[in-house]
């Protein structure tokens, strides 16, 4: 374990999903304390804390994490939370758009801001985000989806800038095509076909697993990361 760890606190959102759920294992394992924000309904992994928030209200979000950060300090943030879906950009409505642009996007401009002013107050703090392998162009059926990982990767780089006088560092993280529950959704008429797809443009000729994400975020969330910020690491196989 790491020297201090014990003492720091974690919020990871999107908890529950694959990625989330192996980053909620993968902190908890090392001793951190982790609270998961996901959908309200949902119930917390074993030695997890619970927060059920839907960030489609970023103003309610934005003020139940200040609270919690006010009453036990989050010393790290993981926005990890995400929508995803697949199909012809004309086939998306605005308000589709909006809200993956919402969730995925806005609501880390929201939550950041709630955990920073602890954050500014200790000298110390990570936050990671989740940005994505679509970013490389590659990929179509994606549009809302891309630009709001655009967007958070552009606030990965604004907030390192306006963070790191106080200690604090920012990261992305872009996986790969990581195996998954959306992906067994999205691709279920075509998995296998989606596989070798995969495999094919990858250099590495396996596939990403959660647990690999998972250990990236625990090094940037370490004191060895510390003169770490401002980055998109891309962990995708050699894509």
């Amino acid at each position: 374990m790491m020297d201090g760890v014990a003492r720091r606190h974690v919020l990871i959102t999107g908890g529950l999903g694959t990625i989330g759920r192996a980053m909620v294992g993968a902190f908890l394992a090392e001793g951190y304390r982790v609270t998961v924000l996901d959908r309200p309904g949902g119930t917390a992994p074993a030695g997890a804390g619970w927060v059920g928030l839907d960030l489609n209200d970023l103003a309610g979000a934005e003020t139940a994490v200040a609270g919690l950060a006010a009453a036990d300090p989050i010393d790290v943030l993981v926005n990890n939370a995400a929508l995803i879906v697949n199909k012809p950009y004309d086939a998306f409505s605005l308000a589709e758009y909006e809200e993956q642009i919402r969730v995925n996007a806005s609501a880390a401009f929201a939550l950041t801001r709630a955990c920073a002013t602890g954050m500014k107050a200790k000298g110390w703090g990570r936050i990671v985000n989740l940005t994505s392998v679509t970013l490389n162009g590659q990929w179509e059926g994606y549009v809302p989806y891309v630009a709001s990982k655009g967007t958070l990767l552009g606030l990965t780089k604004a907030f390192a800038r306006e963070l790191g006088p106080h200690g604090i560092t920012v990261n992305a993280i872009a996986p790969g095509a990581v195996v998954s529950e959306a992906e067994n959704r999205v691709f279920a008429d075509r998995l296998e076909e989606y596989n070798r797809w995969v495999l094919e443009r990858q250099c590495i000729k396996r596939r990403i697993r959660p647990e690999d994400v998972a250990r990236l975020a625990l090094f940037l969330c370490s004191d060895a990361a510390a003169t770490i910020t401002g980055q998109n690491i891309a962990i995708d196989g050699g894509w």
